[in-house]
């Protein structure tokens, strides 16, 4: 199932002027072939967004770039490439992302832009002072020069972007190379941040010809195991950028910590938030050609992860490279691909590991049981809750939800019964590295996880410093296991709480099956319909909502009649919200994949219907009755 976004560009005009040609250098570590010398052809450098392109005087920033044909290789020195359009400062090598345009304040950017395309006309967006009303757009025609002169404006985390062809359409390609990041600190400041810049380049299978899809996704010009290798210490301060330069959405994800959201924008303009209002996240959804400045501090050694959670960015066939794919095995180099970046923490001279004091001890199970609906397999995790496990052919969907404590250390066990590698994520659960469930990537220098081998065992050894609502889920094969139902909700309560079924009610959405008929494989709870609940008038009940499908954001709402009601939001992905952000609100939110949501709602009596949508339609229809 794929989700494409289309975007209305608005055209203005140019003036243009011809200019000399560039040479085309060939960087270390790749290579071209004879036709692509002959046609004079270069190759992409990977661009990591640490240097400002142009030449700043008296606080006027001079920007030369050209537009031209240029060959790429995501993977590193591999094989594989694909043709682009790529950007690059006059006289050096093309760069993809296209060229960091990074000023203060007052600055005023005066733009040179070259059209080396022979045959397309260049069309450049989001040069310009922000913010901005409406998005501007100037022609380049082949061979011609353009000059954008613009203020920078307010302060924040933009875009610019190149396109040679009208807007997106279903079945075409797609590609975003020649989007860039843009920008803006507040005069006097010299901030220590990173910048990453998402891109995508497919095009889509060819059935007359016999051609496969070939994509690649890459953060900062290089497709995962490629990307740049992060380093931090523990109590670091990390201060990141991400720049969505895609048509696609994407909710990204840091597994063991969680950042701070410290502003939300896009093309056009950027919200930076007030101290009391930022928030915390464990997965952020990214809309298309949005951005996202954030802030977080790992707390404990060991290796991270910060990638996208749409389950097809991630996976092995996310490879530019066609070969033979491995979905099984514990190299992370192989079961992993694409929108992801590796972070090794090292630990501080003065760092010391909590101490933990007797664990709570728990087993899990992971059966395979009667195929039902629309998935090819049933597969689950299932809680042994009496003296004896669980038989081997018993199944749940979702699998069993866990109901634990905050500060209460707790080691579950798991068992994989199954005739294939498993592993388990502990999504959004603060806690040490080798523990998280990245088969071969979590731990440190001296170990890794390992896989869970068919009929072997785990111990995840988890810390619970916050209450709220998190998710678990395999983290190995995950299309298939994901969608035949290894994933479950974890429920963590204060010391003394219990929970209250008739209060506290847990909607947990996944996909029953892979996508690939025409049938939305949407389930809540296992299924389309809920039965219908009964529930308390004048009452706070808490709603816990999840979505953990492999693709698509999901609309949760209830309403009375045709009007949406009102609740008070709560929680996103276990963090409580800041107080300014806790309010009463109409009752209806959108979840991307990986997120959680916590609401309170306090009905009066009435009969009330809670739906869950994928786009216009229904996926998840629940009658609700107070009394």
């Amino acid at each position: 199932m794929r989700r494409w976004f289309l975007f209305p560009i608005v055209v203005a005009a140019c003036a243009c002027t011809t200019s000399a040609s560039m040479p085309s250098p060939t960087p270390s570590g790749a290579s071209l072939s004879a036709p692509d010398i002959a046609a004079g052809i270069a190759v992409v450098q990977a661009n990591e967004n640490r240097a400002t392109a142009g030449v700043l005087a008296n606080d006027t920033l001079k920007v030369r770039l050209v537009a031209m044909p240029a060959r790429w290789y995501p993977e590193a020195g591999g094989a594989a490439s694909a043709e682009v359009v790529a950007f690059a400062e006059e006289g050096k090598a093309p760069q993809i992302p296209a060229p960091l345009i990074r000023v203060q304040e007052g600055t005023v950017i005066v733009a040179t832009i070259r059209n080396a395309l022979p045959d397309s006309t260049l069309w450049m967006h989001w040069l310009e002072t922000r913010p901005s009303p409406e998005r501007d757009s100037v022609a380049i025609l082949p061979g011609k020069t353009g000059v954008i002169r613009f203020d920078a404006g307010a302060p924040g985390t933009y875009m610019y972007r190149g396109t040679t062809g009208g807007p997106l359409a279903p079945g075409v390609r797609e590609r975003e190379q020649m989007v860039g990041a843009f920008v803006v600190d507040k005069r006097g400041d010299n901030p220590d941040d990173r910048v990453f810049v998402i891109n995508i380049w497919s095009d889509p299978p060819d059935s007359v010809r016999g051609l496969p899809e070939r994509k690649a996704l890459a953060i900062n010009g290089r497709s995962w195991p490629f990307t740049e290798a992060l380093r931090a210490t523990t109590g670091d301060t990390l201060r990141w950028r991400i720049v969505n330069g895609s048509l696609r959405g994407h909710p990204m994800h840091l597994h063991g910590f969680y950042f701070r959201v410290d502003s939300r924008g896009g093309m056009l303009r950027d919200t930076i938030y007030p101290a009391g209002q930022r928030r915390l996240a464990v997965t952020e959804e990214m809309s298309p050609l949005s951005t996202m400045s954030m802030s977080w501090v790992p707390e404990r050694p060991g290796n991270g992860l910060f990638h996208c959670h749409l389950s097809f960015h991630v996976i092995a066939s996310a490879r530019l490279d066609p070969v033979k794919h491995h979905t099984h095995t514990a190299d992370p180099r192989q079961h992993m691909a694409g929108l992801v970046l590796g972070i090794d923490v090292r630990a501080a001279a003065d760092y010391r590991a909590a101490g933990r004091g007797d664990a709570r001890r728990m087993s899990l199970f992971v059966n395979e049981g009667a195929r039902r609906r629309m998935a090819p397999r049933a597969l689950s995790f299932v809680e042994q809750r009496g003296a004896r496990p669980p038989s081997a052919d018993s199944v749940l969907l979702p699998s069993s939800t866990l109901v634990l404590t905050r500060d209460q250390p707790t080691d579950i066990t798991v068992t994989n019964r199954l005739r294939e590698a498993t592993a388990v994520h502990w999504h959004g659960i603060e806690l040490e590295s080798f523990s998280d469930g990245v088969a071969g990537w979590s731990g440190d220098a001296k170990r890794v996880a390992p896989a869970i081998a068919p009929g072997k065992t785990f111990t995840a050894r988890l810390t619970l410093p916050r209450a709220g609502t998190f998710i678990y889920h395999t983290h190995l094969n995950d299309i298939e296991q994901i969608t035949s139902g290894l994933y479950g909700a974890m429920i963590v309560l204060e010391p003394g709480e219990r929970f209250d079924p008739e209060l506290d009610h847990l909607y947990v959405a996944g996909w029953d099956g892979d996508g690939s008929s025409d049938i939305m494989p949407v389930v809540v709870n296992g299924d389309t319909t809920g039965p219908a609940r009964m529930l308390r008038a004048d009452m706070p009940h808490r709603l816990r909502f999840i979505n953990i499908a492999p693709a698509g954001r999901l609309h949760y709402e209830i309403r009375q009649d045709t009007s949406l009601v009102t609740w008070r939001a709560r929680a996103k992905d276990g963090a409580d919200l800041p107080a300014a952000q806790a309010t009463i609100v109409p009752s209806t939110r959108r979840l991307d994949v990986g997120e959680t949501f916590d609401a309170t709602f306090t009905p009066r009596a009435g009969d009330y219907t809670l739906t869950v949508r994928a786009g216009a339609e229904i996926v998840y229809r629940q009658k609700l009755h107070v009394r």
